[in-house]
């Protein structure tokens, strides 16, 4: 691995300068590291660049590639276990519903640790319903589920090597034991950068994704004449004044 913040010992006429100083910017930016006294040690930066899901190619940082045990952190609070064995269907057929794409394992941390731990944090533990869904799973979920919607299936592929959902990120369903689910999604919607929120009643577990497009869209599920459910879209303003 390059060394980290070298840019700050080189002189600014040495050749590797800009390429270096570029890259401290990128570490910089993902605000991980401590750089007070003299900032943290080798291994504590591998260490906290893998559990993050970072990987050093030259001098340019990205996702990592391969994917991580099941056991592993998957933020502060969750290990990736808990987003992929989850669900009454996962729990009845007994599926490994594992990820086969790199980038789906990252866009699942990257919900963790941008909305699903803050959650965590303010409220207390979660109770998760439905995580990830691969394809294999959602065969088993037939008319249910909205694969090339609702982003479950995170970055996986079908058949055709298209991404089944092409909105990307990652989605999960939630509840919180004694809490209004209005006002944690009301929450999600005022602190975190949720992409998609799916909200069912103030009892019942809600959607919520986080990805690419940033749509930052709510959607309230309402019982129809039928009594079927039935998707209005509403503004962030309305929502977090509904009652």
């Amino acid at each position: 691995m390059p060394q980290v913040w070298k840019s700050r010992y080189i002189n600014e006429e040495h050749p590797d300068f800009p390429a270096q100083l570029a890259f401290d910017e990128q570490i910089d930016a993902l605000g991980l590291f401590d750089l007070s006294g003299y900032g943290p040690t080798a291994e504590v930066v591998d260490e906290t660049l893998a559990r993050h899901r970072w990987e050093v190619q030259g001098l340019n940082l990205r996702r990592s590639q391969t994917p991580p045990a099941l056991d592993d952190p998957c933020g502060r609070f969750l290990r990736f276990r808990d987003l992929i064995l989850c669900g009454e269907t996962q729990a009845a057929t007994g599926l490994a519903n594992l990820p086969k794409e790199p980038q789906s394992w990252n866009a699942l941390l990257e919900l963790t640790e941008q909305v699903l731990d803050p959650v965590i944090d303010w409220f207390g533990m979660i109770r998760l319903t439905y995580g990830f869904c691969s394809p294999e799973l959602a065969k088993q979920i037939p008319g249910r589920i909205d694969p090339k919607r609702d982003q479950h299936a995170a970055h996986e592929r079908n058949r055709l090597g298209n991404p089944i959902c092409p909105r990307l990120g990652a989605a999960v369903d939630f509840i919180i034991e004694d809490e209004d689910m209005r006002e944690v999604a009301q929450w999600i919607v005022t602190e975190t950068p949720f992409d998609r929120l799916y909200f069912y009643g103030k009892d019942k577990p809600l959607h919520v994704s986080h990805g690419p497009e940033h749509s930052r869209q709510i959607v309230l599920m309402q019982p129809g004449p039928s009594g079927r459910l039935v998707p209005k879209v509403v503004s962030s303003e309305a929502f977090v004044q509904s009652t």
